[in-house]
């Protein structure tokens, strides 16, 4: 008997896969189908609020590329957050545009904060910063984003921050479909995500993915072999800020609001938990994370005996899981497969 041995069950699994799916995407198929089911069993409260998290599930996903494939860690993705969401309400707020504002809020946003990460990242790698340094590097970057944001009140609303219409789909002058009602919303910020899920688990399974985790492993063992790791580096940030930055435009037109605590490092600290919970080698693990946390976040801070203490009890999630399970919930369960694949072999 070989460990490779499989079930008969395990086996007929591994069979009715196509090819190219991956576990990860098995999980992310059965997840983004309950996502989809749920505005057809639910209302009210629920569908509301759920694309909301499903974009904070977009920005944990951001720091996972970052962090989990990487190696990174990144106290600065809720400025990246924070200039997606205020592109977006400045430019439907103050253009005149002859086409859709919202489509070029988004593209500015998510360019924008994809080109603010690119610079930092240059100027920091080339550098040669690492581990501490750069944590301390981007929590500054989200002081100094909240603090401009709150500086050019005249603009941005300063601490009361910036009102942001709902968008609205336009496709030409053929068809134009309001997203004021939740629903129509909600479905369209579950494509975008779904989009966004495989496009990133695309180029992170693509050889420069496969690099990006070389530089993880071993950096110096990457820089003999040829590789321009501060490049590597630098692009993956500007990849991880790209996906902040279209999240928070999103996020500010659902919402119909951006504030300066978007950019604040309470927020940042926040994804950071968010993934390291979900597992931060995981897209779907940190996408879920974002999801499970804060909808517990919000159910605790409903309790009215224990409204004040909520972030007590997040944080005693947080050390459980890093004690627990160190890859986070999406790496227990991996283990818990790999177990019961093996157990059961034959």
């Amino acid at each position: 008997m070989t460990m490779e041995a499989q079930s008969p069950a395990n086996a007929a699994l591994t069979r009715a896969l196509p090819g190219w799916m991956h576990g990860e995407d098995l999980a992310a198929l059965i997840l983004f189908a309950v996502l989809a089911a749920i505005p057809f069993v639910m209302s009210g409260y629920v569908v509301y609020i759920l694309p909301q998290y499903m974009l904070l599930g977009v920005l944990a996903m951001s720091l996972a590329i970052l962090w989990g494939h990487a190696g990174i860690i990144s106290f600065g993705q809720a400025a990246f957050f924070a200039i997606g969401a205020y592109s977006i309400g400045l430019v439907m707020k103050y253009l005149a545009l002859p086409v859709n504002s919202a489509y070029v809020g988004i593209l500015v946003g998510a360019a924008g904060a994809a080109l603010a990460a690119l610079i930092i990242g240059y100027f920091l790698f080339s550098a040669g910063v690492r581990s501490a340094y750069f944590v301390v590097a981007t929590l500054a970057l989200s002081i100094i984003v909240e603090q401009t944001v709150k500086s050019f009140s005249s603009i941005t609303g300063g601490w009361n921050g910036l009102y942001v219409d709902r968008m609205t789909l336009t496709f030409g002058s053929l068809l134009e479909v309001s997203l004021f009602d939740d629903v129509p919303m909600y479905y369209t910020i579950l494509a975008v995500v779904i989009v966004v899920y495989l496009a990133v688990a695309a180029v992170m399974r693509a050889r420069f993915g496969k690099i990006v985790v070389g530089v993880r492993e071993n950096e110096d063992r990457m820089l003999a072999l040829g590789f321009n790791v501060p490049a590597y580096k630098t692009l993956v940030f500007g990849l991880s800020g790209l996906l902040a930055g279209l999240a928070g435009a999103f996020y500010a037109t659902h919402a119909n609001f951006a504030h300066p605590s978007n950019a604040g490092v309470l927020f940042s600290t926040q994804v950071v938990i968010w993934v390291a919970i979900g597992g931060r080698r995981s897209l779907v693990g940190a996408f879920a994370g974002a999801i499970i946390v804060a909808s517990l976040s919000n159910y605790l801070s409903s309790i009215k005996a224990i409204q004040n203490y909520w972030p007590l009890f997040q944080g005693l999630i947080f050390i459980g899981v890093i004690i627990l399970f160190r890859e986070g919930l999406a790496g227990a369960f991996e283990s818990l497969f790999r177990k019961q694949k093996y157990g059961s072999a034959s």
